[in-house]
């Protein structure tokens, strides 16, 4: 028969060392300048990084939410046309709520995994698995 200390430390040892970090989470914030008819984020790839995603996914979602063209070049992120500070920091944080954070426990603890055609994050927190549009 098990007791209870040996029963916690048996499942202790089984989550994973990321999740017992007791550090909070902070939505990076993209620092921006318009250069003619250019948008450039200067810290597009240290902000995905933080975000542990795709570069090339975020710029392709926050070209569409801008109804826009955009590339990477380097550490920064080039947008045709011209888009304020207070916008495109309101389209990632749009991205960081449907894409980032777990939709059942809130954490930001999450994976995407691609089966097929369908897109799914997936907890480390809480192990849900939930379908992204």
């Amino acid at each position: 028969m098990y007791d209870y200390n040996s029963l916690l430390d048996k499942a202790m040892a089984q989550v994973p060392e990321k999740l017992k970090k007791d550090t909070r989470f902070e939505v990076p914030e993209l620092k921006s300048r318009i250069e003619g008819n250019k948008t450039i984020i200067l810290n597009f790839t240290e902000a995905i990084n933080k975000i542990e995603r795709d570069t090339k996914q975020v710029l392709k979602y926050l070209a569409k939410e801008l109804g826009t063209q955009g590339m990477i070049e380097g550490n920064t992120a080039i947008f045709t046309g011209k888009f304020g500070f207070k916008l495109i920091n309101q389209k990632f944080d749009k991205y960081i709520k449907e894409y980032v954070y777990c939709p059942q426990c809130g954490k930001p603890d999450t994976k995407l995994i691609k089966e097929g055609r369908i897109l799914f994050i997936k907890c480390e927190a809480c192990g849900a698995r939930s379908t992204i549009k």
